[in-house]
Order: structure tokens, then sequence, then C-alpha cells
């Protein structure tokens, strides 16, 4: 009786650990999305995504959030990673990067939503398409 009572537990127990490994690395444990290799769900200029948030942001998160995109526009200002387009766009680079003030660019990257405090649309994991 001792032994079936015992043989029941660890079963059950060894049942969880196999769930909590599965639900660990099935579901939390995830590789990153390689932006630079997916295809733009979108392709807008920076006023006009702007414009979109300004208008309403719900629908605008609904229709470019966390989605991959392609953002046309002039560089406003520009540090070793981030870049700002004129309009209200701010993207942020893995690299460092070379883009000249004023310079047309089209710029890939994932909508991370809009940032009500400075009024800018926020990319992330950005890349420069040419």
């Amino acid at each position: 009786m001792k032994k079936r009572r015992i043989l029941i537990i660890s079963g059950i127990l060894m049942l969880v650990l196999v769930a909590a490994y599965y639900f660990y690395f099935g579901f939390l444990y995830k590789d990153a999305r390689n932006i630079e290799s997916e295809q733009p769900a979108y392709t807008i200029t920076a006023e006009t995504l702007v414009k979109d948030y300004e208008t309403d942001r719900v629908k605008a998160n609904s229709k470019y959030l966390n989605k991959t995109i392609v953002v046309l526009g002039n560089v406003n200002e520009s540090d070793s990673t981030t870049l700002a387009l004129t309009g209200g766009v701010s993207c942020s680079f893995d690299k460092a990067l070379a883009a000249k003030t004023g310079e047309k660019i089209k710029v890939k990257g994932r909508c991370i939503g809009f940032d009500e405090l400075f009024g800018e649309v926020k990319l992330d994991q950005c890349t420069i398409n040419q």
C-alpha cells in the first residue's frame, strides 16, 4: 500500500515537472524575431504614420503595433544608435549607423507604439533599406 502511494506521488510529480519544462521552453523562452529578414506589413511615410496615431491610437495600434513596417522620411537628427525622422518617428538600431541630417531614407523596423510624452512613434530593431 505504501509503495503504491509513493509510486503515484512520484508519477504525479514527474508529470508536473514535464509540464513545467514544456511550458517554459514552449511558451516563455522563444527566440527573438529577426525583423531584418521579415517582409514588411506596411510601407508608409513618417508623416502619415504619426498622423494615423494622432487621429485614432486604438485603430493605429491594431494596424501597426508589433508589426514590421518600412517608414520613408528625412533624417531630422541622429546619434550612434538612434535616428529621428522628420514628422515624429524615432528609430532605434542595434548597430551604429552613419546617417546625415536631411538625408532621405527608408527605415525598416518593428513598431512599438506611440509615445504620448514626446508625441512620436517608436520603432526598434531597425535597419536602413536602400
